[in-house]
Formats: structure tokens, C-alpha cells, sequence
């Protein structure tokens, strides 16, 4: 099992969602690029979060300016190509995190969305609200639509207005599995621990 976490957007959950997801797989984990918070990636959050025998695959970019990756590669002299990563050789479930949203640029030439599709790789889009959360999830949809991109999990990080999940459900691919997550406001290896005990994929897939 390999799957590709992004989000709608910025600062919406992916990791904890990834940490819970690394957790009930029991899988490795994989940031490809990690933009700014050097001090405090996010997979030394994963570490910390999913167990101590969680296996954690270096990234192939660490970018100090905590912006877009192409900004914070152009700032070190460099260019992301999409020829420098390579899935990881595991043995294990493997739990990708992108950076930001499907349309964050890598380069000038290279979206988020196309790291995605040369990995080929199924997508867990993850989902929080907030005014505007309807419009960029429909949007997200459909690029992955588009790209004939499988959505395997769609997340709902957080509580919704039932109005809001209707037209997101509504939207959403019936192969599609829902995965509903409360919200952890301090996440720690406890709350993940326990949330990951919680959520019950296999039944629905």
C-alpha cells in the first residue's frame, strides 16, 4: 500500500493526518520536499507522533525559506526537477506527503500534481473547513479528475457543517472512501495512537 496525502491548501491537517494513516498501517513515511521548519520538520513530527519503529525515508529536498518549494529553491540557487525523486525500496506500506496543495509549483515547469501522477500513485485529500473549504475542494476534485488521478481517501480533518460535507460528498467519486477525523488540537503519540485506533478503513474498501 502507497498513497499520496495532499490537501486542499495549506496548513489543513496533512501531517497528522499522515501520522495516523503511518500509525494504522503500521507503514514507512516519505516527505519529499520540506519547505522551511528545518528545525522542526515534518517528519520529525511523524517520529514523534506514529511510534518509535516508525521507518522514515530522508527527504530529497530540504529548503530553509518557509515558502513555495520553487521560491525556496530559487533562494538557494537551485531548480526541483521531477527526475530527482525516486519512490523510496520499502518493504513496508508507505505514506507520501506532499507539500501545501496539488497546484504548490516545484518549479517553474513542475507542479505538485505532477509529482504525483509520475509516482503514480492513488491520493488522500484532505479536507478542513474553513469559508471557501467547498470551492477549493471541488477544485481539487477536479485536477485530480483530470489527471485521471484514483482519489482513494477523501479526509475530513475537523467537524463540518452538514451543508458543507453534502456538496463535498455529493462531488465525490463513489469508489471513494471517507475517512472522518476529530479534531486533535495538541496532537501528541497518544491522541494519534488513539485516533488511529478509532478510524475503520478496511471495511469500507
Amino acid at each position: 500500500m502507497k498513497i499520496f496525502i495532499t490537501g486542499i491548501g495549506t496548513e489543513i491537517g496533512k501531517t497528522v493526518c499522515s501520522a495516523i494513516l503511518t500509525h494504522y498501517y503500521q507503514a514507512a513515511y516519505w516527505k519529499p520536499v520540506q519547505s522551511g521548519d528545518l528545525h522542526h520538520t515534518d517528519s520529525m513530527k511523524i517520529s514523534d507522533w506514529a511510534g518509535e519503529n516508525v521507518v522514515i525515508y530522508p527527504e530529497i529536498y530540504r529548503l530553509q525559506l518557509a515558502a513555495s518549494p520553487h521560491q525556496s529553491a530559487a533562494a538557494e540557487g537551485l531548480t526541483i526537477h521531477l527526475d530527482d525523486f525516486r519512490l523510496p525500496e520499502t518493504p513496508h506500506p508507505l505514506i507520501i506527503e506532499g507539500a501545501g496543495g496539488l497546484m504548490v509549483p516545484l518549479s517553474d515547469n513542475a507542479l505538485m500534481i505532477d509529482l504525483i501522477e509520475k509516482l503514480d500513485l492513488p491520493v488522500a485529500l484532505v479536507v478542513r473547513n474553513y469559508l471557501g473549504c467547498i470551492n477549493h475542494t471541488l477544485l481539487s476534485l477536479m485536477a485530480l479528475q483530470q489527471r485521471g488521478l484514483y482519489l482513494k481517501y477523501l479526509i475530513l480533518n475537523g467537524s463540518f457543517p452538514p451543508d458543507t460535507e453534502r456538496i463535498i460528498l455529493k462531488h465525490t467519486d463513489e469508489r471513494t472512501v471517507i475517512i472522518r477525523i476529530p479534531e486533535i488540537k495538541n496532537p501528541d503519540r497518544e491522541s494519534i495512537t488513539t485516533m488511529a485506533k478509532k478510524i475503520n478503513i478496511e471495511n469500507h474498501e
